[in-house]
């Protein structure tokens, strides 16, 4: 049996419902993934593959997309299946018809992200670790959110960096942000909110409907500052989203001070994965933080 027999029996079999492949396309699904838009016997599929030890990947997502799910505040792609077929691993989720939205679809995106948002959990963390790109991102719960973002955020990052000959640049300013940051959250003490993880422009669009959609999350329970200072990276995302976001939820004071910790995150996985740039934009924002810090 190929590949694509395995998975359609597989469809079949979660859906109860005989699916038989007539149409496969080759669709963007970013850098990680090879994805396709599965068709036949009047139902679409939308499916990811990568190499067979990549299977913990698409189980946390599905984990992740379920997660959200259960908030019941934000439309996701709904998972059918996942497994290992061939040498690859594939998760097969619910294909939706995504188009950009205007302004009134993205003030309901950032209403609804905050009603995402107040879904709270007893601890920091999440039980399953998942990825933040193809980098591992550790979950481990926490009840302290300084401790979180140090060891299993920040700290990860810049270990990762400091075994790259280049990143040893900033080993040492890692070792002082690290020691000093605890002072941005001198009077601010976020809850452990539902966060997509990986909120930048490419993942949400909308429904033919109008509905916002998120997709490719990387979740865990952490400060919700963290998703909406990653909506700022690559872009941004509409002032209507900002406006009624802050309309539901405000912001704390000092959200725009610490959104540069939490996009040096992100910015230090990038040059993990990518190096280049990200090694001066990465410096740059540490110096930055050291500055807020005194």
């Amino acid at each position: 049996m190929t590949l694509w027999t395995k998975i359609s029996d597989h469809i079949s079999s979660q859906t109860d419902s005989i699916f038989t492949i007539t149409d496969r396309q080759s669709v963007s699904g970013g850098c990680i993934n090879s994805a396709f838009k599965l068709t036949g016997n009047n139902q679409t599929y939308f499916v990811k593959c990568n190499s067979d030890d990549q299977l913990d990947m698409f189980k946390a997502e599905a984990a992740g997309l379920n997660e959200i799910t259960q908030a019941n505040a934000i439309k996701v792609p709904q998972p059918v299946c996942y497994g290992v077929a061939e040498q690859s691993a594939y998760i097969v989720l619910e294909y939706i018809d995504l188009h950009s939205g205007s302004g009134s679809e993205a003030t309901e995106l950032g209403q609804q992200l905050a009603v995402m948002h107040r879904q709270s959990a007893p601890s920091f963390g999440w039980q399953y670790d998942n990825t933040i790109g193809s980098t591992a991102q550790i979950n481990h719960f926490e009840k302290d959110w300084i401790t979180f973002w140090r060891d299993h955020r920040l700290g990860y990052q810049l270990q990762l960096a400091s075994e790259n000959a280049c990143g040893q640049q900033i080993s040492k300013k890692g070792d002082k942000l690290l020691e000093c940051f605890p002072a941005l959250f001198e009077h601010y003490k976020p809850e452990p909110s539902l966060l997509h993880g990986d909120l930048w422009s490419g993942n949400y669009a909308y429904d033919r409907d109008g509905t916002p959609v998120i997709f490719d999350p990387a979740v865990y329970y952490g400060d919700r500052e963290a998703d909406i200072a990653m909506t700022e990276l690559f872009g941004g995302f509409s002032r209507h989203f900002y406006q009624a976001y802050n309309a539901a939820w405000p912001l704390d004071n000092g959200y725009n001070v610490r959104k540069t910790l939490y996009n040096l995150y992100h910015i230090l996985n990038h040059f993990n994965l990518f190096g280049g740039g990200y090694l001066s934009q990465s410096e740059a924002m540490m110096d930055k933080i050291l500055s807020d810090c005194k």
